[in-house]
């Protein structure tokens, strides 16, 4: 069974501006720190943001998973990861893919984040959807929101 859910945050900045934090490695270091009371360790284990960056996350509660950039489109605004090892694929699922997209042009006053969380369940699996959330990715959305709307974190 496939399914996905999705989440849409307004930022009054230019798409580039937002692009500039969520296609990089800064949104993985962004998520470290505005979201510490969820994601306890993440580890970049390899690369430096681009395509092929596999991060290591240990969550609240020991849940432990490595995810991959997968893709890293600077042109159309969109990124993906998919969990590679550990947690949901542990639990019953063949994927778990996020996709952000920055929806806008630069010359706008404004632009919308759209988080998506994306995922399969194994044929015969049990798996519990109720524990498929893109409220992390809201709130991840809403801390880069707040950085870039700031002064300090504007320039």
């Amino acid at each position: 069974m496939f399914g996905q859910v999705s989440h849409e945050t307004e930022v009054k900045v230019g798409a580039g501006k937002v692009w500039e934090l969520y296609g990089s490695i800064k949104l993985a270091l962004l998520a470290k720190e505005a979201l510490s009371h969820t994601i306890l360790q993440l580890d970049i284990e390899e690369g430096d943001g681009a395509l092929g960056t596999i991060i290591k996350l240990t969550l609240a509660g020991g849940f432990c998973y490595k995810e991959k950039f997968t893709k890293v489109d600077h042109e159309s605004r969109v990124k993906e990861t998919e969990a590679v090892e550990g947690g949901f694929l542990d639990m019953g699922l063949t994927l778990y893919r996020v996709r952000f997209e920055v929806i806008g042009e630069d010359n706008e006053e404004s632009c919308t984040i759209k988080s998506t969380v994306e995922y399969e369940v194994a044929d015969g699996a049990s798996f519990d959807i109720s524990l498929i959330s893109v409220k992390p990715f809201a709130d991840l959305a809403e801390a880069a929101k707040k950085q870039l709307t700031t002064p300090a974190g504007a320039n």
